[in-house]
């Protein structure tokens, strides 16, 4: 359904006058801001272990087809980068990344004044705050995960509606 929706170009890569004919992959839209923020018409769904856009899309609304659905309200246009890991997936990463997964990353000290759950991420050397808290590599790239694993989930009764809406978008987008 997501590809259908994109329209059928002429395109001549050579400049010999041949023209193909190809589905313009380039056409893009984006949610409008209000309905991104609107928290009446999406739920918060923390995404387990194994789960994919597919898994989730067919959980929610019945058709893995509607995963572009998952992304789209995620801003999520590389699902291998911005997607959470699997275990096996996160351990390969850290392996890759780090020769050292439990070196320190960073230092944090906890805000003083306002939220004072808030850590602020104060560099790689602590010598102006000796109390501050190490975190490893490992902890933070574990945070970045589970950053990545709070999603929005679009309501299923407004599935097709913004279904209608992504079509009549890409017949108008100038692109």
């Amino acid at each position: 359904m997501f590809f259908n929706s994109f329209p059928i170009i002429a395109v001549d890569p050579k400049w010999t006058g041949e023209t193909k004919i190809v589905t313009n992959l380039l056409r893009r839209v984006a949610l409008r801001a209000k309905v991104k923020t609107n928290t009446a018409l999406f739920d918060i769904y923390d995404v387990k272990e194994g789960d994919s856009p597919e898994s989730i899309a067919f959980k929610m609304y019945g058709d893995t087809e509607y995963h572009w659905i998952i992304m789209l309200m995620n801003n999520i246009t590389d699902r291998y980068h911005q997607w959470p890991l699997t275990t096996p997936q996160f351990l390969s990463f850290l392996k890759d990344k780090y020769s050292n997964p439990n070196a320190t990353h960073h230092y944090e000290i906890t805000q003083t004044s306002g939220d004072t759950t808030v850590k602020i991420n104060i560099g790689t050397v602590n010598t102006d705050y000796p109390s501050a808290t190490a975190v490893t590599n490992f902890e933070y790239e574990e945070a970045e995960q589970d950053k990545k694993r709070k999603i929005r989930i679009l309501d299923p009764g407004y599935v097709e509606l913004l279904t209608t809406e992504f079509k009549r978008l890409m017949k108008e987008s100038v692109i």
